[in-house]
């Protein structure tokens, strides 16, 4: 967000193009912010899914539609559309439920009441009016939409297409040089677009780059984030390890799926409606500010475990399928069994740790209802940086924030080829 007002806000690199263009009528602020954030934050979301279905492609069909000399269209039409069919209405789905809970797009690029979303409502009834039956009526309204759209979406397959846990096969593009020029030029205008916001990011933090006291005020924020998003990953982890015990020992069939729905429901949980439920309810009972970060821990702890459980439950129904009856003729003990289990789930571990943790450090929605400055963590000093035209401070600080990201999905990448090999 930070990055795309770099590029496109009032002072944006590109806004003059885009005002000589528009007459002088270019405003990043409102719907035309929202809709291209969104694109930006869903799209390589969306790209690295639908490559994941074209990898589970066997190489037979890849092979046979050769022989077949099939043209690009029908390759397209026999091949590739079948297998990623299913995931594209599962994707659609998904992505609009994203969007439909999206806070901080909202609240940064929102422009005023014109452009606003059930959770910013729900945000500034509770915290700017004080309204309370508002801010339930609200959340009643989001949750009941956010229900219905879940139930739809699990009506149309199992959540486990998130899981990176799907066979690779040697992905084959469609043939012909029209097909292959015009995918390389798609592939590289989406990789200048995707970049553009990141790059807009150094030009503007490059004046106070060499601000020490900048640095230090940046070096708490960061610190208690990363606090956060570890400790939350390794309890989320866990917990999805022992929740998953139940499903993993139900032999029925429909009892196993309505287990497999409880345990995933939370997926699409808003996280402001979770956190307006809390807030209102130990209100009365306990001192809310003293507690403001057991709650942020508590409720990312929440609201990430269902993804979580979403990458670990595959591997391990495909070690209790392959060796379960073979652990337990063995007789071993609980600490050698668990030793084996561990070490063939490894990568899932890996893997459910590593989004646990990004998901935990970027959380704004629930730091907005229970933190306050003085525990201030670094997705939250952004926005209160760009919250009063200091996108200087704002650019370096968001330049931090990706730069852990990619170090924690980098190192947990290399950590996961290692336990896979």
């Amino acid at each position: 967000i930070t990055g795309l007002i770099a590029l496109l806000g009032r002072s944006g690199l590109l806004t003059p193009m885009l005002n000589s263009l528009s007459n002088d009528s270019w405003n990043l602020y409102g719907l035309n912010g929202i809709l291209i954030a969104h694109v930006y934050l869903n799209m390589p979301f969306a790209i690295r899914i639908l490559f994941q279905q074209y990898q589970s492609i066997p190489d037979h069909s890849w092979r046979l539609a050769t022989q077949l000399k099939l043209s690009s269209i029908k390759q397209v039409v026999i091949v590739e559309w079948p297998a990623i069919r299913h995931a594209v209405w599962l994707l659609l789905g998904f992505i609009a439920v994203i969007c439909f809970n999206s806070f901080a797009v909202v609240l940064a690029l929102g422009g005023g009441p014109k452009a606003t979303t059930l959770e910013v409502a729900i945000y500034q009834a509770l915290k700017y009016d004080f309204d309370i039956p508002m801010a339930l009526v609200l959340s009643w309204v989001q949750l009941i939409i956010a229900g219905i759209t879940f139930i739809a979406i699990t009506r149309l397959g199992s959540p486990s297409w998130l899981t990176i846990q799907t066979p690779k096969s040697r992905f084959k593009p469609i043939k012909g040089m029209g097909f292959v020029i015009g995918y390389s030029v798609i592939y590289f205008i989406i990789w200048i677009c995707l970049l553009l916001p990141l790059l807009a990011l150094i030009p503007n933090f490059l004046p106070v780059l060499t601000n020490m006291t900048l640095w230090l005020s940046l070096l708490k924020p960061s610190i208690i984030s990363l606090a956060i998003a570890v400790s939350v990953a390794i309890a989320a982890t866990l917990c999805a390890y022992l929740m998953l015990f139940p499903s993993r020992n139900i032999s029925n069939v429909h009892k196993k799926i309505l287990y497999d729905w409880l345990t995933t429901h939370g997926m699409i949980t808003p996280a402001m409606v979770l956190s307006v439920g809390t807030f209102i309810f130990w209100l009365r009972k306990i001192d809310i500010d003293a507690w403001g970060f057991i709650f942020v821990w508590l409720l990312n702890l929440l609201i990430v475990i269902p993804f979580a459980i979403s990458q670990l439950r595959p591997q391990l129904h495909l070690y209790d399928k392959n060796y379960k009856s073979l652990i337990r003729n063995l007789k071993l003990s609980f600490r050698q069994r668990l030793s084996i289990e561990i070490k063939f789930a490894s990568p899932a571990f890996l893997m459910a740790t590593c989004l646990a943790m990004v998901l935990a450090i970027g959380d704004i929605a629930i730091f907005s209802i229970f933190g306050n400055n003085e525990w201030a963590t670094l997705p939250w000093q952004i926005y209160s940086f760009a919250g009063t035209y200091r996108l200087a401070e704002a650019s370096l600080a968001s330049a931090i924030l990706l730069v852990l990201s990619i170090i924690i999905i980098y190192w947990f990448e290399r950590l996961q080829k290692h336990a896979t090999n």
